[in-house]
């Protein structure tokens, strides 16, 4: 599509990241074509009146049924499920904003690429478990595909201008989540609500429950391998508690080139946007005089195992990087629902990876089934602790 086109399709629109899409297109004009959403039909609503787009997708059938009774006095066409879902993301746009949670954010993604979309990529997911079909897809359209986790998107801007050098590794930086410093035994008793305290960013409770157990940077990890070429090896994972140098980029020099911010995500989100131009922000500006001091340390994949379990995936590859994501998923939901406490997430995350096999043979089909058996393992394994 021409990138001058400015008009965008969000996909999770309700969420942390589709609202700050949402405040980047009202501050900079840009004209959203279609939305998605879950279960929020109230928020959909909102934001269907405010923006007007033509479609609204809601990919759960209570809310959907809601919102099209609320929006029957408008010409806003509502639909419902998965193929819905995918349909809305081959709408031609400017860029599709994939910002779904969990793996479902695949097969729209591949829908978006196929349909010649430029995307916005901020589901982890869909590179983690379908990285190898969504690099194939981006190439085989011409399509670009731009990051915009704040780390990957600091990457990215890192790697500017410099296509011809070697990279030599990606330091990769992570906040350290509400329980860095904490050993094994302290884990056993921490809360929810601890976990879902999250010292710098505002996130949803999954993706706050994954910064929690570092399994955040294990998909990134992945991410980063998928989207910038590297092999796991060259991807450190360093601490950096004040979340203001975002991720950074050492040549084969030894030259280490890094971007610097406040914790802000409409920071990564309209330059993913407005890619190659950078627009005036909102965001507040970054004083070093005010953050002072920078620390860095190392990250500990043995209390945090679900770091250490990722490293194992993708250097495995084939279908282990899907049956960890969906054991992580299955767990995480175990945790939020109140089934097992923190510490058994990374325990269970490990012993579905160490008992499922895996296959290099990647296709939709085999994501699906690697996706469910590790669901089914997890839970069964969840419940039977209980």
């Amino acid at each position: 599509m021409d990138k001058a086109d400015k008009s965008l399709v969000i996909l999770g629109s309700t969420g942390s990241i589709g609202t700050q899409t949402l405040d980047v297109a009202r501050m900079h004009g840009y004209r959203v074509k279609a939305l998605t959403a879950h279960r929020n039909y109230r928020l959909a609503e909102e934001q269907a009146r405010e923006f007007s787009p033509e479609t609204v997708c809601m990919t759960d059938e209570n809310a959907y049924r809601e919102l099209k009774t609320r929006l029957a006095d408008t010409d806003i066409k509502v639909t419902c499920g998965k193929e819905a879902l995918c349909g809305t993301a081959a709408i031609p746009c400017g860029m599709v904003i994939n910002a779904v949670v969990g793996m479902v954010g695949l097969e729209p993604t591949l829908a978006a690429l196929n349909a010649h979309n430029r995307v916005g990529l901020a589901n982890k997911e869909t590179l983690v478990t379908g990285g190898e079909l969504v690099k194939a897809a981006a190439a085989a359209n011409g399509v670009d595909i731009m990051p915009i986790d704040s780390e990957h998107s600091a990457i990215f801007q890192s790697l500017m201008g410099n296509s011809c050098n070697k990279i030599a590794k990606i330091i990769l930086t992570a906040s350290g989540g509400p329980f860095f410093g904490y050993n094994k035994e302290q884990l056993k008793s921490v809360t929810m609500e601890q976990a879902l305290h999250h010292p710098n960013w505002n996130m949803g409770r999954k993706i706050t429950t994954d910064s929690a157990t570092l399994m955040n940077k294990g998909l990134e990890l992945i991410e980063a391998v998928r989207l910038f070429d590297v092999t796991p090896e060259q991807v450190e994972v360093v601490v950096h508690r004040q979340s203001i140098l975002h991720s950074a980029v050492e040549y084969e020099d030894g030259a280490v080139i890094g971007q610097l911010g406040v914790p802000d995500m409409k920071i990564p989100i309209q330059l993913a946007i407005t890619y190659p131009e950078r627009l005036p922000s909102c965001s507040r500006r970054l004083s070093l005089f005010d953050v002072g001091t920078l620390t860095f340390e190392r990250a500990d994949e043995e209390t945090f195992v679900c770091l250490a379990e990722a490293r194992r995936a993708i250097a495995k590859g084939g279908t282990a990087p899907t049956i960890l994501n969906g054991a992580n998923e299955a767990a995480v939901s175990a945790f939020l629902d109140g089934k097992i406490p923190f510490y058994r997430i990374g325990e269970l995350v490990c012993a579905c990876c160490a008992e499922l096999p895996h296959t290099s043979d990647v296709t939709l089909g085999t994501i699906a089934e690697a996706d469910a058996a590790a669901r089914e393992f997890t839970f069964h394994e969840a419940e039977r602790q209980i």
